[in-house]
């Protein structure tokens, strides 16, 4: 963005918020009546295009989380950092109850969950397949099958 006037950048911002190319040229301070054709014109602008796509992967990269931000997660509820509000109706006498949020850390569940999820990640766990093999009838048939070929 670096290349476009102030005008320019406004536009390209306001645009990202609204979605609507005329309102964001209204807001950026172009004229109210050339606003449509403004817009326009500055939709098929090279570099206001460039600048909405690095600025909308800019802010799609920024709503997802990473890798190192997922393990961060996990291991602060394994460790049962993090709390979760609940909100909670508290008797104050005569059948009258007023709801406060209290703060509580995570079930053993959800800290065992995240531990397995970690424990995964790290390949401490493996899966293991117990397979039962027949060794005196895969011999046999493999030499049926080796046999009826040549027989073709």
């Amino acid at each position: 963005m670096e290349n476009l006037t102030e005008k320019q950048k406004r536009f390209v911002d306001f645009y990202i918020q609204t979605g609507n190319a005329s309102e964001a040229a209204r807001l950026a301070g172009y004229e109210e009546k050339s606003a449509r054709q403004v817009a326009s014109r500055l939709l098929t602008n090279a570099n206001i295009k460039n600048a909405i796509d690095a600025r909308l992967k800019q802010l799609e990269s920024e709503r997802i989380a990473k890798d190192k931000e997922v393990l961060e997660y996990l291991t602060a509820v394994m460790r049962g950092e993090v709390v979760e509000s609940i909100p909670t109706q508290i008797g104050t006498g005569n059948g009258i109850f007023h709801t406060e949020l209290l703060d509580k850390p995570p079930y053993i569940k959800d800290r065992l969950k995240a531990a397995e999820m970690l424990a995964k990640v790290h390949g401490l766990f493996t899966e293991k397949t117990e397979v039962k093999v027949d060794a005196a009838q895969l011999l046999i048939d493999t030499l049926t099958s080796v046999w009826e070929r040549k027989d073709e």
